[in-house]
């Protein structure tokens, strides 16, 4: 069986992966770009905060996805749950770090005439720093979409769902006649969705970054 003919006989599986491995993915970006925002707000402002917080989700990035995972396996179980725990803490660097970026570079001019007009500090965050701050903010989320997307395959060694089941069971089965074909279905099936995800996020970056501002 060639490599089309798969892709006919098994299509139907194989959407069913690729909605998972998308859905797993969206899911924890989610999740890590609400506390990589919330942890890069309580961080901007004092230099050895912030550090501490970038050190720290840097740190998380130098374990090895299979060894993470394979580590959560005891505490929670197989299947979702360390799949989502892996992943929402590899999102989180680029996330983290471009919120501290993005909020120390805005305009202490426009911070104080926000604040000259009587807005509380919390009404700045919201309605200056945080909407000037978040095209770096998205270009965060992009690079850890981008991240998660291969780290999410990995996770099917802990039996998570998405794409890498695909992937597996081919490497498992080397050298039977559909092994080669399974690899490549879920490698480009991975590429695919990265790439309409990258596209999704310049969609939204136009709709949501004034072109003054717009990089």
């Amino acid at each position: 069986m060639n490599f089309w003919e798969y892709l006919v006989n098994r299509h139907q599986q194989l959407l069913a992966d690729a909605y998972q491995h998308a859905s797993a993915v969206f899911q924890c970006m989610v999740v890590a770009t609400v506390l990589g925002v919330l942890i890069g707000i309580a961080g901007y402002r004092s230099e050895w905060a912030g550090n501490l917080a970038t050190t720290t989700t840097a740190t998380i990035l130098t374990v090895p996805a299979l060894a993470l995972i394979g580590l959560l396996i005891p505490v929670v179980g197989l299947g979702v749950p360390p799949t989502v725990i892996a992943l929402t803490l590899y999102g989180l660097l680029p996330v983290v770090r471009n919120a501290i970026v993005g909020l120390r570079g805005v305009d202490p001019t426009l911070v104080d005439a926000a604040t000259g007009i009587g807005m509380s500090r919390p009404a700045r965050l919201l309605r200056v720093e945080l909407p000037l701050a978040w095209p770096p903010i998205l270009t965060g989320i992009r690079v850890s979409t981008q991240m998660l997307m291969g780290i999410a395959a990995i996770a099917a060694y802990a039996s998570g769902p998405g794409l890498g089941n695909v992937i597996f069971r081919g490497l498992a089965s080397l050298g039977s006649a559909n092994a080669l074909n399974q690899v490549l279905a879920g490698t480009l099936g991975i590429i695919v969705l990265a790439l309409l995800f990258d596209a999704a996020y310049v969609l939204l970056g136009r709709l949501t970054i004034p072109r003054g501002i717009r990089a």
